[in-house]
């Protein structure tokens, strides 16, 4: 028995497209619909979940009739964000239609096709994000972005076309209803482990992450060919697949996709029981699995709920573990598939070309240390919002553009994310960095890719990152302290992201004096409160004074119409402010804060 290539490689580029769409339907949630941490995730939750529901009502329909309509509207909607059209209805829309298509394709696609199908479409959506640099076509312009999207929805459409009827059983439903809980597990693991503080990354440092993420995303599809192993292994498979999931989630943990190797098994696993009934339904669960699970791992950086969100991937992970391996221990008759022996040849050959081709995209020099020879620098400080701007583009190459032209000296960004799959799994801050030519150092705040950063070429002599208290507030904060040469002279720089001022502002003041004791410092970054709050008067009793009240006392939020100023610049005696603009950019929904400083003295007392 062969496995029926059209309907496998039909249903792994429609996963593809569908990837596409979610990539953009989840961020779209945070930057149109609402705003993280005031639009309530309630609301938000139960707008998502609509389009998430609205393919149930494919079970009125012929499984024929649902496949075709939901193709036509997946390739319509992911043409259309292209061109884009109404981001956030066209992608909700999307994603009603891509479950449709699939709903056809479970009571078409013989059981061969699926967990192949499956896992292929996941991998290569994966792979393609991680060779595009994490910014999908779908956020790029031009003819080449433009050729590639027209290229993958005609083979969707021709893969579709020639499709006979399936040969042979179905698949259990059960596989069908995994693919939800794999997507999320899948699209998490390959984005959101820790990735190295200080980069860029040496080159052997990412053929131990990018290139080991590739190699493993080729074994899992190769794993999901089959054939199925004894249910013991596969149990053992299931317990290695939850251990890695745990480990994965621990603070600073850095495996880069490893369970995902485990996620083909349990496919493969999944899909030789019985065929049983129901294939549709089935699927259409597990994306509401795939929602809920994202919602419950994400909202618990709004809302307090109770236990460790790294709770979430976990329980997915059993839940994946004992669909696919449980009902094979205790009831499943045997069913024999023949091995296939091409496989392993098939998957050494396709690691061989796509590892090495992965790293060397990732790879970038470091740049060069530049000592400052004057006593002027430039900063700049910027909330960047995940890199979303205000009509909810990813905007993280414009960013870079802008402020490389101002040719800074040190840049601090906030809310900087570096692989969250609610944010469509980019690394803000390996792509800024990359378009300005710098150096990076990462502070993780609310996780391991959550944070702030700082960006510089100066020399740097020390860089340590504090843990703030969460003060009863859900998403955690830090403060970045780093000690820069400039002139020959040393600064002191603090980057932080206030979450709960009240109970952080007496934190980072006592940061500032110890830095302060023998050298001028800079604390900047989205302190959320005024010139006018009482935390402001904490820390201006630090030594620190604020210049740009004298300079205009530009507001810097919200950014499409700014009325009040949260995003600051302060420095200590011993630095005197030049000059200072907030420009009218629309890449986030806070404007940047740009400063040029002077160092008046060494020490504190002028």
């Amino acid at each position: 028995m062969t496995i029926p290539r059209g309907h496998a490689v039909m249903l792994a580029l429609g996963i593809v497209v569908l990837f596409d769409v979610l990539r953009v339907f989840l961020p779209s949630l945070i930057t149109l619909f609402g705003r993280a941490g005031e639009t309530p995730a309630e609301l938000m939750g139960l707008y998502a979940a609509a389009w998430f529901i609205l393919p149930f009502l494919a079970l009125l329909a012929k499984p024929r009739h649902a496949l075709i309509a939901g193709a036509a509207g997946l390739v319509a909607a992911r043409l259309l964000l292209q061109a884009g059209v109404s981001q956030l209805y066209v992608s909700s829309a999307g994603v009603t239609a891509g479950l449709v298509f699939l709903y056809g394709c479970a009571c078409a696609v013989p059981r061969r096709a699926v967990p192949v199908g499956i896992m292929g479409g996941i991998a290569l959506s994966s792979l393609v994000h991680l060779l595009l640099d994490g910014v999908d076509l779908v956020w790029r312009a031009g003819p080449l972005s433009w050729a590639a999207t027209l290229a993958l929805c005609l083979a969707l459409f021709l893969a579709l076309l020639p499709t006979p009827p399936a040969e042979g059983a179905p698949a259990p439903a059960r596989v069908w209803f995994l693919f939800g809980p794999t997507l999320l597990l899948a699209g998490m693991a390959a984005t959101s482990w820790a990735k190295p503080e200080q980069g860029p990354e040496p080159l052997g440092t990412l053929a131990l992450t990018s290139g080991l993420l590739a190699l493993t995303l080729v074994a899992a599809t190769a794993a999901a060919l089959g054939p199925a192993t004894s249910p013991l292994i596969e149990l053992g498979l299931g317990i290695a697949l939850v251990a890695i999931t745990v480990v994965t989630y621990l603070p600073g943990a850095g495996v880069p996709g490893l369970s995902i190797g485990f996620l083909g098994s349990m496919l493969a696993a999944a899909g030789t029981g019985p065929a049983g009934r129901r294939q549709g339904l089935a699927l259409l669960c597990g994306g509401l699995v795939f929602l809920v699970g994202t919602f419950a791992y994400y909202a618990a950086y709004d809302l307090d709920l109770g236990v460790p969100n790294s709770v979430v991937p976990v329980a997915v992970s059993v839940l994946v573990a004992a669909v696919a391996v449980v009902p094979r221990l205790v009831r499943d008759p045997p069913v024999e598939l023949p091995a296939r022996r091409r496989t392993l040849p098939a998957a050494l050959a396709a690691a061989l070309v796509l590892v090495p081709l992965v790293v060397v995209v990732s790879w970038q020099p470091a740049p060069a240390v530049a000592a400052r020879r004057s006593d002027d620098l430039t900063l700049i400080a910027y909330n960047i919002r995940m890199g979303f701007g205000l009509d909810g583009r990813l905007s993280l190459d414009r960013i870079a553009s802008w402020a490389a032209a101002r040719r800074p000296d040190i840049v601090l960004l906030s809310e900087v994310d570096r692989g969250w799959l609610l944010n469509g799994g980019h690394d803000d801050l390996d792509r800024i960095a990359r378009g300005l030519g710098m150096r990076h150092y990462f502070a993780p705040a609310a996780d391991n890719v959550w944070g702030d950063a700082l960006l510089t070429n100066l020399p740097v002599k020390s860089v340590r990152s504090y843990g703030l208290g969460r003060h009863g507030y859900p998403t955690g904060a830090q403060a970045q302290a780093a000690v820069v040469e400039v002139n020959g002279r040393e600064v002191g720089v603090v980057n932080t992201h206030l979450q709960a001022p009240a109970g952080q502002a007496p934190e980072v003041a006592a940061i500032v004096r110890d830095l302060a004791a023998s050298r001028p410092v800079i604390l900047a970054g989205d302190l959320n409160i005024t010139p006018d709050d009482p935390e402001m008067r904490v820390l201006l009793a630090a030594g620190l004074s604020d210049p740009l009240k004298t300079l205009g006392d530009p507001p810097t939020s919200p950014a499409g119409r700014p009325v009040r100023r949260i995003d600051h610049v302060l420095i200590s005696a011993g630095l005197t402010a030049v000059s200072a603009q907030v420009p009218r950019l629309p890449y986030s929904d806070h404007l940047p804060v740009l400063t040029t400083l002077r160092l008046t003295s060494v020490d504190q007392e002028g």
